[in-house]
């Protein structure tokens, strides 16, 4: 049997950089609790990881459907639908997917100044099979999306309190059951150009392009991005081409030349120097430490 930590179609992953990590541990709407890692892995079959020293931050893992196995320092839980996990940090501990239902999974790791949402709740099986697992399964996506949309400080700022929802969610259940909301959000016109920028990772598009998509002069929209994300809008586009860069370089077999051109860089050169400037590292390292992360 092929045992693997990851690599399974349709899969979605996130890892959040070193740098970015340094900033969410000293702000103190993110301090308490940042994400790390971040993804989901559908029907995982012959998913299994290992961790004899355990790992640096908490693993929360959320079953959608299938059935999995988790031993927490030699005591075994299964994990089916509907149901979460939270593995401490630094505790031995191993996951896998049962063969003949394979388990999909959210799964996220996260770490902080405070344990006090999650430690009552962690190392036991939660069912959540209640009127508003839907609801938790959106604040996920809104973690994932918002992490998915860039690293500038309102994103991971927003991030944060999600997860701090999400977590409050486990511990607080009676809570949390009394009140049904609906989500009305309207899109602005900066993440509606965050996105024309998603849709165009691959194509050579210029600030021009963007502010026109948006409906602003390019002067006018500039300035308009830059107040509301802390980024240029071509510095934020190229932080997504990295972001999109990292994803290829941990799930595909892609060459690193391959993925250069596939994102629209010059040239191998003038990705991995980008690369760097972005991660601390280059491509090849990156690749070498992320193959295997969850």
């Amino acid at each position: 049997m092929n045992q693997i930590a990851d690599g399974f179609k349709g899969e979605r992953a996130i890892v959040v950089p070193y740098s970015v990590r340094n900033f969410q541990s000293g702000n103190e709407l993110t301090k308490n609790a940042f994400i790390t890692h971040i993804g989901y892995y559908p029907n995982a079959k012959y998913h299994f990881r290992k961790r004899s020293k355990g790992a640096l931050e908490n693993i929360l893992i959320y079953c959608e459907t299938g059935k999995g196995f988790i031993t927490l320092e030699n005591e075994q839980f299964s994990l089916t639908k509907d149901q979460a996990f939270i593995i401490p940090a630094h505790k031995a501990h191993s996951y896998e997917a049962e063969i003949s239902k394979p388990w999909s999974i959210y799964w996220l790791h996260f770490k902080g100044n405070s344990n006090s949402l999650h430690t009552a709740v962690s190392g036991k099986i939660l069912n959540l099979n209640d009127s508003r697992s839907t609801d938790r399964l959106n604040l996920f996506e809104e973690i994932y999306q918002n992490l998915e949309m860039g690293f500038n400080p309102d994103n991971l700022e927003y991030s944060s309190i999600c997860l701090q929802h999400f977590l409050a969610s486990l511990k607080y259940t009676d809570q949390f059951l009394k009140i049904k909301t609906a989500d009305t959000e309207v899109l602005d016109v900066i993440p509606l150009s965050i996105i024309y920028m998603k849709n165009n990772l691959t194509a050579k598009i210029t600030l021009y392009d963007i502010a026109q998509h948006a409906g602003y002069s390019s002067s006018h929209f500039g300035s308009l991005f830059l107040e509301k994300t802390s980024f240029t809008p071509m510095d934020y586009y190229n932080q997504l081409k990295i972001q999109k860069s990292c994803s290829l370089l941990q799930f595909s077999t892609m060459k690193i030349k391959e993925i250069a051109y596939f994102l629209g860089y010059y040239d191998p050169f003038h990705f991995s120097k980008s690369f760097r400037m972005v991660m601390e590292i280059s491509p090849r390292e990156y690749r070498l430490r992320y193959k295997t992360t969850v």
